[in-house]
């Protein structure tokens, strides 16, 4: 009787560990094919929005109506932002695809650019047009690309997890068609041509061009006054020894590149200085920093301070970040009470001792002029009617910025919210045209 019951109760608990071990692997499969699911349909979600952004490139070149391209650009912008998102549901991360990305993001950021011009009064030019060419021939690169590796995993049945797999073994070469696949489509974006719609680059460019022009008639220095200008510029009692080089090719103005010891934190700062005139241009100081302990506030002060001991007067702080243990600064020249946006600094401050670490002068550089002619013809309230009418301003300033055609105009600068967003608006003060929309970044939200 015994011997039946113990039999009993081991048939019950064979039993159910049988079904718990059956429950746990059909849990397990539901998980891994949702996540499969998942990454197939962004997948084939992904290839479509190319198909997408080919045609729609492909409908601007062909469009001869100014009223209709705005819109048009800005279905591009559309469906570069939505690629975008498929494309970041993929497991890519241990593989290399940042071209791709970086496509995708450029040729948002210029529809963008593009389709908030007014038409009428800014055309689109041959050069724009060229661009738009190139990147509707490398968008239909990449479409077959990936039509290419959609065939083969619609044929072969390709499992994701299973390149996921594949790329976490990291073993090369990789016997995977999927990554392959994609990892052929971003060599193919890497060998790219240039489109001209790398405004930063564009910007930096013009500058060693406009510094030239502008200090080229001043007083040239020797590598002993760079080196007084330099430690008068930092100020600091521990700075040790100095190297002093001629920088080389490459800049439309000649200056002086040092390297000087900083013997309190065992590093080198490094800096250029125009040979003519003295300017300092940049500064660096590559240090370790551990911790934070000075506020964005307080370490703004000490942005602030070093600026006026170095005679950048009449400059106002317009925008801090934090990343790591270091705050960012942007100023900018005020010229009664107009913000000039084209004579900026930033200037980086560490956190635990409230040092200056970083130091970058290139526009202001190149662009700071004290005869300054400003066209406001559209008052306040004017300018308001011409912004998004959803637009809840909370800040008004006046000041000059550069347009898309490089050429400084005078707006109203609007800060305001949208629902839960922040956005920086720039209403041309002369023409009433909307020159530049930015949605600001939200407060990252916390965790616990």
């Amino acid at each position: 009787m015994a011997r039946n019951i113990i039999i009993a109760i081991l048939v019950v608990v064979v039993a159910g560990a049988g079904f718990w071990g059956y429950r746990e692997h059909e849990e397990k499969n539901a998980i891994l094919n949702h996540t499969e699911n998942t990454y197939q349909r962004a997948f084939h979600d992904l290839t479509y929005q190319v198909d997408l952004l080919h045609d729609e490139i492909g409908s601007t070149l062909a469009m001869n109506s100014t009223e209709k391209l705005s819109p048009s650009l800005a279905e591009v912008w559309r469906i570069t932002s939505q690629a975008q998102n498929d494309l970041g549901q993929l497991p890519l991360g241990l593989m290399p695809f940042s071209k791709t990305e970086e496509f995708l993001k450029k040729v948002g950021d210029f529809s963008y650019q593009h389709s908030i011009r007014n038409q009428e009064h800014e055309p689109l030019t041959d050069e724009n047009y060229d661009d738009l060419k190139t990147l509707y021939s490398q968008a239909a690169d990449i479409q077959n690309e990936l039509r290419s590796v959609q065939s083969l995993v619609l044929k072969d049945h390709l499992r994701w997890m299973d390149a996921e797999l594949a790329m976490s073994a990291g073993e090369e070469p990789l016997n995977n068609a999927i990554v392959n696949g994609f990892k052929i489509i971003d060599d193919k974006v890497s060998g790219f041509s240039e489109v001209n719609f790398d405004s930063e680059t564009e910007h930096v460019a013009g500058n060693d061009e406009k510094i030239y022009e502008r200090i080229k008639d001043e007083k040239t220095i020797t590598k002993q006054e760079a080196e007084e200008v330099a430690k008068t510029f930092l100020g600091r009692s521990a700075l040790g020894d100095v190297q002093v080089t001629e920088t080389g090719e490459g800049l439309d103005y000649e200056a002086y590149s040092l390297t000087i010891a900083d013997r309190k934190h065992n590093t080198n700062v490094t800096m250029d200085i125009t040979k003519n005139g003295g300017h300092p241009v940049w500064m660096l100081n590559e240090r370790d920093i551990d911790k934070d302990v000075l506020s964005l506030s307080e370490a703004a002060d000490n942005a602030k301070n070093f600026l006026e001991t170095n005679d950048f007067n009449d400059m106002q702080l317009v925008d801090s970040k934090q990343y790591d243990n270091v705050g960012v600064f942007q100023f900018v020249f005020v010229d009664d009470k107009i913000r000039i946006y084209p004579d900026e600094v930033v200037v980086e401050v560490a956190l635990d001792e409230g040092d200056i670490i970083a130091f970058e002068n290139f526009a202001y550089l190149a662009n700071h002029k004290d005869d300054r002619e400003f066209n406001l013809e559209l008052t306040k309230e004017d300018a308001e009617e011409k912004a998004n009418g959803n637009l809840d301003i909370k800040e008004h300033y006046v000041a000059v910025i550069e347009n898309q055609a490089g050429d400084e105009v005078t707006c109203h600068e609007f800060y305001g919210t949208i629902e839960n967003d922040t956005f920086r608006i720039f209403i041309n003060a002369e023409t009433g045209n909307e020159e530049q929309v930015e949605k600001l970044p939200n407060p990252e939200p916390v965790y616990h």
